[in-house]
């Protein structure tokens, strides 16, 4: 129990993903490697402790988004070459690529006077919008895009090229990144104009990946696409915590 009488959030936070990994167990090991099960766990255990689950309800939507955008025209594209390895099962490297950023933004909120927390939050939402934005752009432009181009030149390229960019995906990321940025509205966590900085946060930080792509991702070794993941979503994260302070002067936007 809490000071006020309640259950611990910690204790409730362990023993909410301990029950959702068990019950889910047939899904979730589809959806990750055992080592990124055990790192995901890790992940929801300090997002509900930290921000309950308003907080949760984001990242998890996400992980389900993700995951199921992921698997959209899964065959064509591990036929083509270009899925995501292991179908799509997100390992320890994958959940922290994705999560890294909005899981300091969270921890941050701990460590700061009050006033500064809805400006976190916001970073929170804006990283996993910004990768749920990339990944279904990515997912749905290797599964649907028609015609796809470099980003820095504009040439034509095949699907999954790095740094190719479609309309039919560039349109879905915008979708998505909307949804899961309303979705953070509903519970809480954001004002309504934090939504559109989300969006806007987003939209930038996904098209700059996909110029890192084109550029100088394969000339550096260490430059993994779970490192460009979380160069994304850092930059998401900044984004839309720089347009909520230079644009409306009010701390969260």
């Amino acid at each position: 129990m809490d000071a006020n009488g309640g259950m611990n959030p910690w204790l409730i936070a362990v023993l909410l993903n301990a029950g959702l990994g068990l019950v889910g167990w047939k899904l979730v090991s589809k959806l990750l490697t055992p080592a990124g099960l055990i790192h995901a766990w890790i992940l929801g255990v300090i997002v509900w402790g930290v921000l309950g689950w308003s907080g949760y309800s984001v990242v998890l939507f996400y992980f389900l988004a993700g995951s199921a955008v992921t698997k959209v025209g899964m065959a064509e594209k591990e036929a083509a070459g270009i899925a995501e390895k292991r179908s799509g099962a997100r390992g320890p490297e994958n959940v922290w690529g994705s999560a890294a950023s909005s899981m300091l933004c969270a921890l941050a909120t701990l460590a700061v006077p009050i006033q500064y927390r809805p400006l976190l939050c916001l970073g929170y939402v804006s990283g996993f919008s910004t990768k749920l934005s990339d990944t279904t752009a990515s997912e749905i432009g290797k599964a649907y895009g028609n015609r796809t181009f470099l980003i820095t030149t504009l040439r034509p390229v095949p699907r999954g090229t790095e740094g190719a960019v479609s309309l039919e995906g560039t349109l879905a990321g915008l979708f998505a990144s909307v949804v899961i940025a309303l979705l953070a509205w509903a519970v809480g966590l954001i004002s309504p104009v934090g939504v559109v900085w989300c969006v806007i946060a987003a939209f930038i930080a996904t098209n700059l990946e996909s110029v890192i792509g084109a550029t100088v991702q394969s000339q550096l070794n260490w430059l993994t696409n779970e490192v460009v993941n979380g160069i994304n979503t850092l930059i998401g994260a900044i984004a839309a915590m720089g347009l909520a302070i230079t644009w409306t002067g009010l701390i969260g936007g």
